[in-house]
């Protein structure tokens, strides 16, 4: 191999990972798996590089240190995954997995909120997959995650929807609805967790406190009544679990009323 085609750093098949295969990932791993030369699977390959993820962060996950942590060659893991776009794309739908997507529901309202309430539970649990969106949305501006699991999820919104009347254009403009404010919300809410962790703050009260020298100025100007208003009257500042749930009925009763269903 030429020197200029040696593969280097975390890459080292000496290709550009952005040269997305023409073959997706979940088609070369549909196809029947070659005699196996280590207990390496696709399953091992993500549960490893989530709890990589879950612990240092999705910065810390690379190729190398994947392989250390499966303690398997740094070349093995491209048996199944072209580099790290392709890594993250395996651990998304990994985390998608997790979701009880099969659970009773008796109305299109229940199983929406369903949804809503154990997306928002999986984002919490692994905060770089609303980061890990955000990053390939902006990478490869026409493409986003296709996987078999994260797919699951609005083929079983446009179930609960089925027998609303809404026409099949309306049925996904709903479900992006509902799963947009939970990707805002969660996001809002990482963010915060992100701003505590980074300044040592443990709760609500050492937040407020830490931000209060800026705050004072800003709520001194007189520009701001009403949120000063909140300020002093809110009672939930520190309850995510109900500003969620208020917010979500929010969104569910404009549907419903809108709709008539």
């Amino acid at each position: 191999m030429p020197a200029s085609q040696a593969p280097t750093g975390d890459n080292p098949t000496g290709s550009d990972d952005r040269d997305k295969p023409q073959v997706s990932l979940w088609e070369r791993l549909a196809r029947p798996a070659p005699t196996p030369r280590t207990t390496l699977t696709p399953h091992r390959i993500a549960e490893a590089a989530v709890a990589i993820a879950d612990t240092e962060g999705l910065d810390a996950v690379t190729m190398r240190r994947l392989a250390t942590a499966l303690g398997v060659a740094p070349m093995a893991a491209y048996r199944y995954v072209s580099g790290k776009d392709e890594l993250i794309e395996l651990m998304v739908d990994f985390a998608y997995g997790q979701l009880p997507l099969d659970t009773p529901a008796d109305s299109w309202r229940e199983a929406m909120h369903s949804m809503a309430v154990h997306l928002r539970a999986m984002n919490l649990a692994h905060p770089w997959t609303v980061r890990a969106g955000a990053q390939w949305t902006v990478r490869a501006a026409t493409q986003f995650f296709l996987s078999p699991n994260q797919l699951a999820v609005p083929e079983r919104a446009f179930a609960a929807l089925a027998e609303s009347g809404l026409d099949a254009d309306t049925t996904m403009a709903v479900f992006r609805t509902v799963s947009g404010y939970v990707h805002g919300s969660v996001a809002a809410e990482i963010a915060l967790q992100t701003l505590r962790g980074d300044n040592g703050w443990s709760d609500g009260d050492e937040t407020r406190a830490g931000l209060a020298p800026r705050m004072s100025y800003l709520m001194g100007t007189g520009r701001y009544p009403n949120y000063q208003h909140y300020l002093h009257q809110a009672t939930r500042k520190d309850d995510p679990d109900w500003q969620f749930e208020t917010g979500l009925a929010c969104v569910l009763d404009g549907i419903a009323a809108h709709f008539g269903i």
